[in-house]
């Protein structure tokens, strides 16, 4: 019996490794979103049960340990098989709604696999009960070590696996053990043929895991990790291009751009628009702080520190992986007097002490395919006025679909809420009437009523062939915030990834 729990718990050790490792494997191509997980929950909840229902089938026809051995072989199969069919289809592009592409790239890959391992307790249940009148003592202990196995492999694998070998790896190795357990929990590979393809197999797990489990990277990524949030990647440009320009991308997102010979020059034009704001702010005050609520390559940061000397900087950047990354490629000083904070945004604002802080408070945490709904709510905002000071600014990017995005709405009705109707302004980047569709669009606000008049007078006289932010008139946007029913998002409604999922149809 010792046999029987220790394959269970292996086989549901390997199968919620696998599942873990789902979410960290394709967060490049789909990102990180309520429909990804989503997606593979369910897709491997569907792999487990038609699997439970074809081992039964299976074990009643062919109750042998080959059976079992042949199952754990197959499994291994699936494991290896995962890596190269995500390089193969994440980046393939279907003609069909997000919600739709994401569960058949994530079935396409994981529901062989999920079912395959779903076999195992099946036959192993059959092939333990020899007396009757302890089935359901048998079955007990058994489904006990499928769930431990089970809960430590999610543990483990969330908790230190990942960090440790990255996903690629560790699915190189989840599959290597199950093809270890085919020949010692199943007769295979006991005849001398047998024992020569297991050995055959050695060269062919060398070749797999050389060529076929790797990234596909080209031949201009600089740096490449998988850390517990994010998988990062550097860029830079060609060899022979005299242009030092690195861009970071965290999972699918090409997030910023830095010069290293440059730290003022600013790509981005959302980033841009954030400058041509704290240039008219900053003659009206001697000295400022800011806090920027992601880091990410820290291009703005950077270029604060060095533009106004006096100005105090914190940074909260949830990865610290990331935060090295910017030190160490992309002009972060380790003596730099950016203050970073690894830690959640919405945890560092909750606990931050005192009132009236913050000149400027910068959010940069929001994409397209991946918002973290708890950085949009009501109550978040509260949070954030509190330690703005009285003529303080608060400014997000927001990516959405201007003619017919649910989110951007609802978010700009969240945040008057808080600040007042009327006093939340949405600046677009560029001529209005140019810049429909997808895009980057920074609202702005502040604890009282800012002087937006003022605002505009200061873009104007920055000349159209550098101006970059555009303030949408009031009424204009208030028109067409009524054109939509707009939610108000709070801790306990925020349906974030619903109101985006219009943008990819």
């Amino acid at each position: 019996m010792a046999k029987a729990y220790t394959v269970v718990f292996l086989a549901s050790f390997s199968m919620l490794v696998i599942e873990v490792v789902a979410g960290r494997i394709l967060a490049p191509y789909m990102g990180v979103s309520l429909y990804t997980w989503t997606s593979i929950i369910g897709v491997v909840l569907a792999g487990i049960s038609i699997g439970a229902y074809l081992g039964g089938v299976i074990a009643d026809r062919y109750p042998h340990f080959s059976t079992l051995g042949w199952i754990l072989f197959l499994s291994s199969l699936g494991a290896f098989s995962i890596s190269p069919l995500t390089n193969w289809i994440g980046g393939t592009f279907f003609h069909m709604s997000l919600m739709v592409r994401i569960l058949l790239v994530t079935a396409i890959i994981f529901f062989i696999p999920s079912c395959l391992l779903g076999m195992v307790s099946p036959v192993v249940v059959k092939l333990n009960l020899s007396n009757l009148e302890k089935t359901g003592n048998v079955v007990g202990k058994i489904y006990a070590f499928s769930t431990l196995g089970s809960i430590l492999g999610t543990f483990t694998a969330g908790f230190f696996l990942i960090s440790w070998m990255g996903t690629r790896n560790l699915l190189f190795f989840t599959g290597v053990l199950l093809l270890l357990a085919s020949p010692l929990f199943g007769d295979l590979f006991i005849q001398r043929k047998r024992i020569a393809l297991f050995l055959l197999m050695i060269p062919f797990l060398w070749l797999l895991h050389r060529y076929a489990l790797n990234p596909a990277l080209d031949e201009n990524i600089l740096f490449f990790k998988e850390s517990n949030y994010y998988t990062i990647k550097l860029k830079g440009n060609p060899k022979d291009s005299k242009d030092r320009l690195i861009t970071l991308y965290l999972d699918h997102l090409n997030h910023s751009c830095s010069d290293l010979d440059n730290p003022f020059r600013l790509e981005y034009r959302y980033i841009r628009s954030f400058e041509e704001i704290v240039r008219f702010q900053a003659e009206k005050r001697q000295s400022f702080k800011t806090l920027f609520i992601g880091g990410g390559g820290y291009t703005f940061p950077r270029f604060i520190e060095i533009r106004y000397p006096n100005a105090e900087i914190d940074v909260v950047e949830i990865d610290p992986e990331v935060t090295r990354v910017s030190q160490k490629y992309l002009g972060i000083s380790l003596t730099s007097k950016i203050q970073t904070f690894n830690e959640d945004g919405r945890w560092f604002v909750m606990n931050r002490k005192g009132e009236g802080r913050y000149d400027f408070i910068f959010q940069d945490a929001f994409n397209d395919l991946s918002i973290p709904y708890h950085l949009t709510t009501k109550e978040f905002a509260m949070q954030l006025r509190r330690l703005l000071k009285k003529d303080g600014l608060f400014l997000t990017n927001v990516i959405d679909r201007f003619e017919k995005g649910s989110f951007l709405p609802s978010y700009i009705r969240t945040l008057e809420e808080v600040f007042g109707r009327g006093n939340v302004h949405l600046i677009t980047l560029g001529p209005f009437q140019d810049y429909m569709g997808v895009v980057n669009r920074v609202a702005v606000t502040s604890p009282q009523e800012l002087d937006i008049e003022d605002l505009a007078s200061s873009l104007n006289s920055i000349g159209d062939n550098e101006r970059i932010s555009y303030i949408m008139p009031q009424e204009q946007l208030q028109h067409y915030l009524n054109q939509f029913s707009p939610v108000i998002l709070t801790d306990d409604y925020a349906p974030v990834d619903n109101l985006t999922a219009p943008n990819f149809k």
